[in-house]
């Protein structure tokens, strides 16, 4: 934060030493520690809010790119699904439509049966 010397620091005693007296400078130095540390304190809380902030927008971010990517697949999926049971449903019907052909085709004519009854028969 602050660049200061051990130079810097000897000057800012000597001064604090005659301004303050040898007295009041024990208490003086004593209270402006406890403050350094309150403040060291306050700023360390903030930085951390902050980082907590950044962590959840980029997880927020996270979860928007992850619910999107999930809704893409998901409607591929769903217009794949939707293809397939068009073209299995068209295919059934063509085999039912073919099936019902063959059995037309395979079936003797109404009245065939007593014909062959009487064959038989005889």
């Amino acid at each position: 934060m602050f660049d200061l010397g051990f130079t810097e620091l000897m000057v800012i005693a000597l001064v604090a030493l005659v301004v303050i007296g040898p007295e009041r400078l024990p208490r003086v130095a004593r209270t402006m520690g406890h403050l350094a540390g309150r403040l060291q304190r306050y700023v360390a809380d903030v930085k951390a809010d902050i980082n907590r902030e950044v962590e959840l927008d980029e997880l927020k971010k996270m979860r928007d790119s992850v619910q999107s990517a999930a809704s893409d697949i998901e409607s591929s999926v769903r217009a794949e699904m939707d293809k397939t049971e068009s073209e299995l449903n068209a295919a059934a019907a063509g085999k039912a439509e073919a099936a019902g052909k063959i059995d037309a085709e395979v079936s003797p004519p109404p009245g065939a049966a007593a014909a062959i009854e009487e064959k038989q028969r005889a």
